[in-house]
């Protein structure tokens, strides 16, 4: 039994200026560079990761996993069609040269844009179905933020979707995936997939499922789940960044040979979560007023400026929250991260222990804030690397790029070279900054840190902030999103 796996990912926010080019996916693949094999199986093996669930699970059954590529780009703008066409030719190659074979797992996110495709991933599934012939075992596994389509849905055998947000069963629905690949490599089952599209987008603080709604949708998933011949049931969230036809949520059942079952509870499902439609809004609190209240809080405050969270699509240069710090005089106030090469190389040739003039920050669109002239003390120098502890990707290696800690007015500030989401706690602790210890920490995060972060943080709340992934319909003006759909417009739904 041989199953090849493959992994092509990116979150393509359309309302960023930066476009997503063949080095972005170059930086994000396994090893650095786009390499198959046995380097993503030592790579992945022992990781809370989907191709670590593909790893885990094919060992388990005595199945050889043949992976093919491994790369993801940190989200941003459109990607450019020469990179995909590229990434795509790479993949069928591989995929011709890896015959014979039983299976296919492939390993997205379904959100993905080109400058020619809306829906990047439907045609790659159909790509590679078009490749191994109609009766191959296709498996996908999508990240909970995917923009689900039919066209994806019409070529793979079953997709699954994450649980859990932030995504801390990545290592479990790895190892669902695998298993239902060679379960019906062995024709020991029948996957049959009911898909049905909601009018309906949400923004990312409340598809947290830490929280209402998502939590009591989550429970109805694993009950679905658990009923006789029902294989797995999906709920996609959507990314609403993506100016596409199909954004927004989606839901997914497949079964074993009973269609008439996965349409009944597709329906079910989107009737559940259709009913929960207005719990979808999320709060925002402006910066002044979550300064005031951590002033007097017993413990660390956690401020989420998801408008400009690179994981997704944001620029990770954003000065809002920053500028207001520095002007506070809060004491015991961190900001992270701040992606500016430029200020990074000036603070490795003022070198620690001394203090630097920079040009901080917003120098990617003038849309995250302004440009910050500062003088700063530069406390730390690190290469960056770091290892992930928390649930979330546990076991697997991470980097700033190089990294820097620097002090403008007593508020310390996390510089690194390159973009990077910092929702687990141990990117502080790698340039020697404890958590626990700080009265104010301003994540460029929407959701992820909770997986760390919440354990200890006092309160948290969602950032009031400007930004290309700020969680307000009203920020974006929307071009090609098929309209009538809720909250943008009065609509009528019965998923029948």
């Amino acid at each position: 039994m041989r199953v090849v796996t493959a992994q092509i990912g990116h979150e393509t926010n359309t309302f960023s200026v930066t476009p997503t080019r063949l080095e972005n996916f170059r930086q994000g693949s396994t090893n650095g560079c786009f390499v198959g094999g046995e380097a993503i199986v030592a790579a992945c093996r022992n990781t809370r990761t989907i191709h670590g669930g593909f790893v885990k699970a094919a060992e388990t059954a005595g199945a050889e996993i043949v992976p093919l590529l491994s790369t993801f780009a940190t989200p941003s703008g459109t990607v450019e069609e020469s990179a995909y066409e590229q990434l795509r030719s790479m993949l069928l190659t591989r995929l011709e040269a890896a015959r014979p074979f039983d299976a296919v797992a492939l390993d997205l996110h379904g959100a993905m844009v080109t400058d020619r495709h809306e829906d990047a991933e439907g045609d790659l599934i159909a790509a590679v179905r078009e490749a191994v012939g109609s009766s191959m075992p296709i498996i996908v596994t999508l990240d909970l933020h995917a923009n689900a389509t039919r066209a994806m849905a019409d070529v793979a055998d079953a997709i699954i979707g994450f649980d859990e947000y932030p995504h801390t069963d990545m290592l479990e629905r790895g190892v669902e995936a695998m298993n239902l690949a060679i379960r019906a490599a062995r024709r020991n089952i029948a996957p049959t997939m009911a898909y049905c599209q909601l009018p309906l987008l949400t923004m990312p603080p409340m598809q947290c499922t830490l929280r209402e709604p998502m939590r009591s949708l989550l429970d109805l998933v694993h009950d679905i789940e658990e009923r006789d011949t029902v294989l797995n049931a999906t709920l996609a969230m959507g990314f609403p960044f993506a100016d596409i036809r199909d954004a927004g949520v989606a839901v997914l059942v497949t079964t074993d040979g009973d269609q008439a079952l996965a349409d009944g509870l597709a329906q079910e499902l989107a009737r559940e979560v259709w009913r929960a439609r207005d719990a979808f809004m999320p709060t925002l609190t402006p910066v002044g007023e979550a300064i005031d209240f951590a002033r007097t809080a017993p413990g660390p405050v956690v401020f989420a400026d998801g408008s400009d969270n690179p994981g997704g699509g944001g620029p990770c240069d954003g000065t809002v929250v920053l500028s207001e710090l520095i002007a506070s005089g809060l004491d015991g106030a961190v900001v992270a991260v701040i992606a500016d090469p430029e200020s990074m190389d000036a603070a490795i040739a003022a070198g620690v222990g001394n203090h630097v003039d920079l040009t901080l920050g917003g120098k990617t669109d003038d849309r995250h804030g302004p440009p910050l002239k500062v003088r700063a003390y530069v406390r730390v120098l690190s290469d960056g690397g770091f290892a992930l502890k928390g649930a979330m990707g546990a076991g697997a290696r991470a980097s700033m790029g190089k990294a820097a800690v620097i002090v403008v007015a007593g508020v310390e500030i996390v510089v690194t070279q390159r973009r990077i989401q910092p929702f687990d706690a141990e990117l502080l602790r790698s340039v020697g900054i404890e958590p626990r210890d700080r009265r104010f920490i301003a994540l460029k995060s929407a959701v992820h840190f909770r997986s760390t972060y919440q354990e200890f943080a006092h309160a948290i709340f969602d950032a009031d902030t400007p930004g290309v992934h700020r969680p307000d319909f009203q920020a974006y003006d929307y071009k090609k999103l098929r309209r009538p759909i809720y909250p943008l417009d009065d609509v009528a739904f019965d998923p029948r």
